[in-house]
């Protein structure tokens, strides 16, 4: 008798459940309502703006991490470490959030971590407290991944971010398939280096030791209005002495200790501004990794920090990144790959086929091929 009741009730859903596809499928088409491709645009910017945070325990603290994505794990997951100075929406909300990223947002799980004390509305250490070491917080990583049980990520940092993804793929690395690292310094700090960041804390505020390293010398001069926001952001953190703790240890970072024959594993683009304080340090790091697994971008007018003023330019050259890892493989390039006369601002060179590195270019670095009309990467779509 039982049984039969309940087939009844399931038959009513079944039944109820038609008659709503039934109604939905005869409301006609209002004029223009969006398509399926535009509607899964709106899901995705929808779920990129939301992201989910949590509070994920390592073997030296919390870290705060924001999630964006469906969490597939058949792919890599795109995980981000931003500069001192920042957290991970000022870094990399315009950069993800450009039009054009978007293609590649609703293809992977994006992973945003905060360093420790560094996110929106981080509450002040302690007086006294003792922050974690530049080493220690690459030993964070792997917490982060087993808590999502991601099998391999492919690592975008910047600045303090690039040493952190180094310092943890250099650790771990079957855990990396590829790095995009922005502004990186693989060195310590020299005696020099030392004293005068003595005497720019005598003379300096943090807000202007932060901008200094944010920004290039042109920037700050000019006082632009990414500039005077930033100078605003920092001067009225509520975390600032966090932010000051997180500035000390990236100034007591050791160096990576890279070369050719101990280097990162996993294809690597390097990536700098013409003008960015860390264009030698950047250019030294290209010296020392793997050419034919390194891409290097050194991109024109960008300052210190191109993911802000070039996203365009940096959405193509991570799309090909990608792209010469396997993923992707059919995607169409931005609307600046469309012209046949223009390639973020000048021409890339390509050396080897998909299997080597590819190094891009905009300018004339040390070993590289010039470019030529037959090694000029233009996709059209």
């Amino acid at each position: 008798m039982s049984e039969r009741s309940n087939g009844n009730q399931e038959g009513i859903v079944m039944t109820t459940e038609m008659q709503e596809i039934a109604i939905t499928e005869d409301k006609p088409l209002l004029t223009g309502q969006p398509d399926a491709v535009k509607e899964a645009e709106i899901a995705a910017r929808i779920l990129l703006d939301q992201g989910q945070e949590h509070s994920i325990e390592t073997p030296h603290g919390l870290l705060h991490v924001t999630v964006h994505g469906t969490g597939n794990t058949r792919r890599p997951a795109i995980l981000t470490f931003h500069d001192v100075g920042m957290e991970s929406k000022s870094c990399f909300s315009t950069f993800f959030k450009f039009e054009e990223m978007q293609e590649i947002v609703k293809n992977f799980t994006v992973v945003h971590v905060d360093a420790p004390g560094q996110e929106e509305g981080a509450a002040p250490y302690p007086l006294g407290y003792q922050y974690a070491s530049m080493d220690q917080l690459a030993e964070m990583i792997p917490a982060v991944l087993q808590y999502f049980n991601f099998r391999s990520v492919i690592g975008v940092g910047v600045g303090a971010g690039a040493y952190v993804l180094s310092r943890f793929t250099l650790s771990n690395p079957d855990s990396v398939e590829g790095l995009v690292l922005v502004n990186i310094d693989p060195n310590a700090r020299g005696w020099m280096d030392w004293a005068a960041q003595k005497i720019s804390t005598l003379t300096s505020s943090l807000t202007e030791q932060m901008l200094s390293h944010l920004f290039s010398q042109e920037e700050t001069s000019g006082n632009t209005e990414l500039v005077q926001s930033h100078r605003e952001r920092i001067s009225k953190a509520p975390n600032l002495s966090n932010i000051e703790l997180f500035w000390k240890s990236y100034n007591s970072r050791r160096d990576l200790n890279i070369d050719r024959n101990s280097t990162l594993k996993c294809p690597v683009m390097l990536v700098v501004g013409d003008q960015a304080p860390y264009e030698d340090a950047a250019v030294e790091c290209n010296s020392k990794l793997d050419p034919t697994t390194t891409s290097f971008l050194k991109m024109a007018d960008a300052g210190g920090m191109p993911q802000l003023t070039q996203p365009s330019k940096l959405t193509e050259a991570f799309k090909y990144f990608i792209q010469g890892m396997g993923y992707m493989a059919s995607s169409c390039m931005t609307r600046l790959s469309r012209s046949r006369t223009t390639s973020l601002s000048s021409s890339y060179s390509i050396e080897g086929s998909r299997s080597r590195s590819r190094t891009l270019s905009q300018g004339s670095q040390g070993g590289n091929l010039p470019p030529s009309p037959s090694n000029t990467m233009e996709v059209s779509c």
